[in-house]
């Protein structure tokens, strides 16, 4: 129990700011203006600078880190793969098939998951907690677009993807980030203290967005809640239970492995839902798991972290 209630105390500060979201949008004070802009601040400024800070501090070479981003690879492609037998087994709708190469791998990794790890872990998690998040992103915007476009008939567009992967300033920074440590380039005093300002703000703001945002949800009925508690059980709990066993057998550090878990747990991000909306595949479910995945999060994140250690 007190290993919980340490774990707890980890995580709270960081719900709390959650919670101060959500009370400014159900006060009306915050609108989804917001949360636009807000959201736009992080992607395009706070977290490339964090990215970018975080790799600064790489302690050994990058290839050390190609068992890590291969075993994430693996579980986050089985993971979306996992999505034809069950659609197969419950004979789900080809919508409800399409959201759930979204809904099974790709949690909050970077919104939520990198102000975890850093609270739980410490700053020296900072670089993994980056090159995890590149990883995350780089099969979402490739292989689950592919799939759902796949099932909707669609010729996949090459170059669109590409296009999109370019302009995703998430990947951009990672790959900056690189650069600098491949080549051991010095980045100037007040670049980096300018970097090291923008990294600072970015957890404040996103948790206080994601708060606003979980205001703003509508309330659904028990069948609809029922559905979204089964897919939180799976993405949360079982898939990275599946994982962390199989994580066992692998020769990748300790800190590494806590942290893909962590990761693999994260509930459900907002990134996922805004392709819910571009792709029309039941948004108001995912808004829904948005939700009741952050919520219950407060509980099962601890959990992980007590028995990751």
């Amino acid at each position: 129990m007190d290993a919980f209630l340490i774990a707890f105390e980890t995580v709270l500060p960081l719900f709390l700011v959650i919670f101060t979201g959500f009370f400014f949008s159900k006060a009306g004070t915050a609108t989804v203006q917001w949360v636009d802009i807000l959201n736009k601040y992080a992607l395009w400024i706070g977290f490339p600078a964090l990215v970018i800070v975080s790799l600064m501090q790489l302690q050994s070479e990058l290839k050390e880190y190609l068992p890590l981003i291969l075993l994430n690879s693996a579980y986050i492609i089985g993971s979306m793969l996992l999505s034809y037998p069950l659609s197969w087994l419950f004979r789900l709708p080809v919508n409800i098939k399409k959201a759930l190469f979204l809904i099974l791998p790709f949690g909050n990794v970077a919104y939520l998951g990198i102000p975890i790890l850093e609270n739980a872990y410490g700053n020296e998690i900072l670089p993994v907690a980056a090159i995890l998040s590149a990883v995350y992103v780089f099969w979402m915007l490739t292989l689950a677009l592919t799939l759902i476009e796949v099932q909707e008939n669609k010729v996949i567009d090459i170059g669109k993807l590409i296009i999109s992967l370019l302009k995703n300033p998430l990947l951009l920074s990672v790959i900056v980030g690189i650069i600098i440590v491949s080549f051991r380039l010095t980045v100037p005093v007040i670049l980096d203290q300018t970097l090291r300002f923008f990294s600072q703000s970015v957890t404040a703001i996103v948790l206080f967005s994601l708060g606003i945002f979980l205001g703003m949800q509508k309330a659904g009925n028990l069948h609809d809640w029922l559905q979204v508690s089964i897919y939180s059980f799976l993405s949360m709990i079982l898939l990275p239970a599946i994982f962390y066993t199989g994580l066992q057998f692998s020769s990748i550090p300790s800190a590494e492995i806590k942290a893909s878990i962590l990761e693999a747990a994260m509930p459900l991000g907002l990134t996922p839902y805004a392709l819910s909306v571009q792709y029309n595949l039941e948004s108001k479910l995912f808004a829904r798991m948005v939700v009741f995945a952050t919520l219950i999060s407060i509980i099962i994140l601890p959990l992980w972290i007590m028995v990751l250690g």
